[in-house]
């Protein structure tokens, strides 16, 4: 049986890779050796990277209700609270939308919330 030479299928899967570090900087970006750490690394720093974008979005969130709440005259913390015995299920992204886009609607809020609270 003859000799099976795979070299249209080892610059298949070269290309492959070189594909998906394009744009990197050095000889990650060109060379096969380094090319192939580089798609693995990425690929570990993009895992934790979206990870990271929920803990930032959230943080985002929560410092803008804060500023919102300083601006009505009661914490954050007594805001959330009182959102949660007055059973409001608005999450902190849309509250902090709220209070962007509609002041008034988000001054109820902290209205129903402060009486829930007192």
């Amino acid at each position: 049986m003859p000799q099976v030479r795979k070299g249209s299928a080892t610059r298949k899967a070269r290309k492959r890779v070189l594909k998906r570090v394009k744009g990197h900087r050095g000889a990650a970006g060109r060379t096969y050796r380094l090319a192939k750490e580089q798609a693995v690394r990425s690929e570990v720093f993009a895992r934790v990277g979206r990870k990271l974008k929920k803990r930032q979005f959230r943080s985002l969130w929560i410092i803008r209700l804060n500023a919102a709440c300083k601006m009505r005259k009661i914490r954050y913390g007594e805001f959330i609270n009182g959102c949660k015995k007055a059973s409001i299920g608005i999450n902190r992204k849309m509250l902090s939308e709220i209070a962007i886009f509609d002041p008034a609607a988000f001054d109820a809020i902290v209205e129903k919330a402060r009486t829930a609270c007192a």
